[in-house]
């Protein structure tokens, strides 16, 4: 049924509360309102020291079970998405209770205060039809004369929530002042509220953007064993895509350091052999006379020590990927024996004449310039073409210098992790030093001096002066000609101009700003402060007059 308005002294089941038809209401009955003037006080208190809504709501519910004896309490919260209205926070309700405790706009009583913003009084649950018990909290032996009082959680018109208390009444004229007294708790709550759902809302957003971001990546082949997304990397992860899927030999080329053994790994992971072996062969790492029997394998009694049977490396990458590293490295002679395995996938061990054909497939790798080589005749040609059927070039760090820091924080995680100790953060200084530094080690180098950074740091952050003495100078180990200051003047023109027309793009968003420039958000963040930007400079009138400046040409770096 309708509920109807009617005075508080003769209240009827489920009725609005009428804030206009105030009792006089001297302290016949038993207990004195004014007395709970203490827990407006420790409300107060509980909010001004900023806990999290969930901890500051539980005060708030345990200060009404001591100042007015309640039998249980809860607060609703809506969520705008699903229109649903479900317990956040209660007391005297277990946790099965209070996950069942979920509405519908509009039902039952809980769901009829946030629908209209208006309390409703329920002065006996018992006799009341509207009340669904969907917490189960009520049982139906329970003939105890209990009230449920219910009112909004609002901000001017917009609804949030409801503050609801279940409690035995000596005397039902303390119904309309106990609603006036939840109205004001409820009213020093919607704050707090509001921010949590307003949190929660930016908190959703970021989670689907980067399910959609997630979503995206799918589509863009990228190895999970290397880290890096610059342009130059992207190319290099394009052309892994393309090759992985076939068994075509690869040559990948690239200073000491960059990572070749890591794109080898990633081409043999996704590559139709990725369930057979994969093994590995240094050819720079033994000397010339144990490299074929290390290669090809040897007979008992082939030479001085030969004592018993051992198969070589190719044998045991037979059904999946063998990589050569520094092949540039191996003699005349052992080229020669290596064209062969390339030509016919068959080789003899040493000290055998039986041919034992084999079904791997063939990387190698070098840091050497195989084409000089070739031309000095310190290389085979034929085997430099069998090698050379698809080469793969890792571009050094200097020339990826947008990835330094995604590696640097990678390393100092990873060896905080190992060593069992709070991740330490770069400074500014030592980031920007990190950014100048020539990297003649590459990714290797990194490496080992964020391990070194991540043991001497003992306040939470790596300083510059505990970075090797190699990047103390001023130049970082940039080069020392006499034209770098030009060209570091126009890079940083070209920079500064980039950073301002993809802030402008995106209405000063640093984080969509960053995404269309390839960096983070964080080292966007530093390059910013460098050039004495702030994104509120890219909103409203500050906006138009940047454009007008970029248009002019006129905007400089400071």
């Amino acid at each position: 049924m309708m509920p109807t308005r009617v005075p508080v002294r003769q209240p009827t089941n489920a009725e609005p509360c009428s804030k206009t038809d105030k009792p006089e209401l001297p302290c016949l009955f038993g207990e004195c309102r004014s007395s709970l003037l203490p827990l407006l006080s420790d409300l107060c208190r509980a909010m001004s020291q900023g806990q999290p809504l969930q901890s500051l709501l539980h005060e708030a519910l345990q200060l009404l079970a001591l100042h007015m004896q309640i039998r249980c309490g809860m607060v609703t919260l809506l969520d705008p998405q699903t229109g649903r209205i479900f317990i956040y926070e209660g007391i005297g309700l277990s946790r099965e209770q209070i996950a069942r405790g979920v509405y519908r706009l509009g039902e039952g009583i809980t769901g009829r205060v946030v629908a209209s913003g208006q309390p409703l009084v329920v002065p006996s649950i018992a006799d009341e039809p509207d009340f669904l018990n969907r917490t189960g909290s009520q049982h139906s032996t329970d003939t105890s004369q209990n009230a449920f009082l219910c009112v909004p959680i609002a901000r001017g018109s917009k609804v949030m929530g409801s503050l609801s208390i279940e409690r035995h009444y000596a005397d039902a004229g303390l119904l309309a002042l106990d609603v006036e007294l939840l109205s004001i708790l409820a009213a020093l709550l919607a704050h707090s509220v509001e921010l949590h759902l307003l949190e929660s809302v930016h908190k959703r957003a970021l989670i689907d953007e980067n399910r959609r971001l997630r979503d995206a990546l799918k589509q863009t082949f990228k190895p999970g064993n290397i880290i890096g997304h610059s342009p130059a990397m992207d190319e290099v992860y394009r052309l892994i895509d393309k090759v992985s899927r076939t068994r075509t030999t690869v040559l990948i080329l690239g200073e000491s350091g960059v990572g070749k053994e890591r794109v080898a790994s990633a081409i043999h992971q996704h590559s139709p052999q990725h369930s057979g072996p994969f093994v590995k062969f240094n050819c720079a790492s033994l000397p010339e006379s144990v490299i074929e029997s290390e290669l090809f394998g040897h007979e008992k009694g082939a030479f001085t020590g030969a004592t018993a049977r051992r198969a070589g490396r190719f044998e045991e990458a037979d059904g999946g990927t063998i990589f050569l590293d520094e092949v540039g490295e191996l003699s005349l002679p052992m080229q020669a024996k290596l064209l062969r395995v390339l030509q016919e996938r068959s080789f003899e061990r040493l000290g055998s004449n039986q041919t034992r054909h084999i079904d791997v497939r063939i990387l190698a790798a070098t840091n050497r310039p195989l084409a000089q080589m070739v031309a000095q005749g310190q290389f085979r040609e034929d085997l430099f073409y069998r090698l050379n059927v698809f080469p793969i070039t890792i571009p050094p760090l200097r020339e990826r210098r947008g990835d330094i820091l995604l590696l640097a924080e990678h390393f100092i995680s990873r060896f905080a992790h190992e060593q069992g100790i709070a991740t330490p953060q770069l400074s500014t200084r030592a980031l920007n030093r990190l950014q100048q530094y020539g990297w003649p080690g590459n990714v290797r180098e990194l490496e080992n001096m964020m391990e070194r950074a991540v043991l001497l740091a003992d306040d939470g952050q790596i300083h510059l002066a505990q970075l090797p003495a190699a990047l103390q100078t001023a130049n970082g180990g940039a080069p020392t000609d006499n034209e770098p200051s030009r060209i570091d003047a126009t890079i940083a023109q070209i920079e500064y101009q980039l950073i301002i027309e993809a802030l402008i793009q995106h209405h000063g968003n640093v984080s969509a700003a960053a995404s269309q420039l390839g960096m983070t958000r964080r080292l966007l963040g530093l390059r910013m402060t460098k050039y004495r930007l702030n994104y509120k400079m890219f909103r409203g009138k500050g906006r138009r007059s940047l454009e007008s400046l970029l248009a002019d040409g006129t905007g400089q770096p400071e």
